[in-house]
């Protein structure tokens, strides 16, 4: 955490005043990002974090006063357009934040001109596209069409047409979608006693994401054969839908509120009967503990949702801590180039799933903590695809030079980039709880 000037108080985040009209009044909007525009001309600090930091200070570096008042209002949108919501600068450089009397929170200022693009209309239909998770894997992901699918995608011509009609770029390695569903054949625990510690529940939760539920569902069955190997009680969430983070980044805000309505009441429910939820996707577990929160900071079933979340490294790193996490770890992982994404980073948890790793018998965690330049869909985008190999180039570079027997990130989508910048590389790319589950053995 930076230190802030003036003041030693940790950063604290105001509710999102989402449903007050003003929200959305044009000329506020303005206002406000024309005020904080100004404080980050005059710090910079940001420059290095993003490109929507770059693409402000050339915007008033090239305008005619050399100020944020040459700027022509109409242009703002290409600094909104360029961030991501990945929260690295409230959470790790801006010394704005409040408490200071500034205060600054600029991704969620990009949040606010990102709803007031969609409510005005302005997104396309592959932005819509791409934010709808749910519905794409529930038409991709199922058998003939899954394989269908991840044929077309590895098509030259397909995906040539794909970057001209849709805008997804043609190099883009796409995710596979898998024939079959993490929750159709998904087998929880339950029969092992509850062995509460004194900073875990001792039964767990599994909110799946539709990452894990339509692409990945080996990631989900790994971390269900880790929690039944450390006996702890696990069961699905009853009834899921997408946690809402793609179409919060996409600024459609009714959407995620539609979402909230289907996920939280049974959410809630399990966090009172004491149960911890986890989630294998940061985005997924950052959107219940931090953004629906602050959008619905009254909401008791919210709030109690947020207190019962946790990423699955810092629910297991915890039991460790309490005495009730099995170290019987029979295969060594050799060099493992651990990658910690941003929405991993802002949670405020520590490198816990590096602490996990490294408890693995003959086993060396290289670890890389910046942003890989994937983030969610933008990086899937024609027009910023260039963009976020440039902001990886680091990480690929950091990872690789180890030679590492395996890649890995928490987020399954930047592992895949991580990779795709690599190049031709003899390293495995596996997911951290799949590589939990290689050292047991199981």
């Amino acid at each position: 955490m930076s230190v802030r000037e003036g003041n030693l108080e940790p950063p604290k985040r105001h509710p999102i005043d989402w449903k007050n009209p003003d929200y959305y009044n044009e000329s506020m909007l303005s206002a406000e990002l024309e005020r904080v525009f100004d404080i980050c001309h005059g710090c910079r600090r940001c420059v290095s974090l993003c490109n929507a930091f770059p693409k402000l200070f050339d915007l008033i570096d090239e305008g005619e006063t050399g100020e944020v008042d040459g700027i022509p209002k109409a242009r703002y949108g290409e600094v909104v357009d360029q961030c991501y919501l990945c929260d690295v600068c409230f959470m790790t450089k801006c010394p704005y934040v409040p408490p200071h009397p500034w205060n600054l929170d600029f991704p969620h200022l990009m949040l606010r001109a990102k709803a007031f693009k969609f409510k005005k209309g302005e997104v396309t239909f592959r932005d819509k596209l791409l934010t709808s998770t749910d519905v794409l894997g529930k038409l991709l992901a199922i058998p003939v069409v899954a394989q269908t699918v991840n044929a077309t995608n590895k098509n030259k011509a397909v995906r040539g047409m794909m970057d001209k009609m849709l805008k997804v770029h043609r190099d883009r390695q796409l995710p596979d979608y898998a024939p079959q569903r993490f929750r159709a054949n998904a087998q929880a625990n339950s029969h092992f006693p509850v062995r509460d510690g004194e900073r875990t529940p001792g039964k767990a939760a599994i909110f799946s994401t539709c990452y894990i539920n339509y692409n990945e569902p080996g990631i989900g069955h790994d971390l269900l054969k880790i929690l039944a190997h450390n006996e702890i009680p696990t069961r699905l969430v009853e009834k899921e839908a997408c946690c809402g983070m793609p179409k919060l980044e996409l600024g459609d805000l009714e959407s995620v509120n539609r979402l909230k309505e289907i996920n939280i009441p049974v959410l809630a429910t399990l966090a009172r009967e004491g149960y911890a939820i986890l989630t294998a996707i940061p985005s997924c577990t950052l959107m219940f503990k931090q953004e629906l929160p602050l959008m619905y900071p009254e909401d008791a079933d919210v709030q109690a949702v947020a207190e019962a979340m946790f990423d699955p490294f810092e629910y297991l790193a915890l039991r460790h801590r309490d005495g009730l996490l099995k170290t019987d770890f029979k295969q060594p992982l050799g060099t493992v180039s651990y990658h910690i994404p941003c929405h991993l980073r802002v949670q405020n948890l520590g490198q816990k799933t590096r602490e996990l790793l490294q408890l693995v018998p003959n086993t060396t965690v290289n670890t890389v903590e910046r942003c890989a330049g994937h983030d969610g869909t933008w990086g899937v985008k024609s027009e910023y695809f260039d963009m976020s190999m440039k902001i990886g180039r680091p990480v690929f570079r950091q990872m690789a030079e180890v030679n590492p027997d395996y890649v890995s990130s928490d987020c399954a989508i930047a592992g895949r980039h991580i990779c795709q910048g690599m190049g031709e590389t003899q390293a495995q790319k596996q997911h951290p709880i799949s590589l939990i589950r290689i050292a047991y053995g199981l």
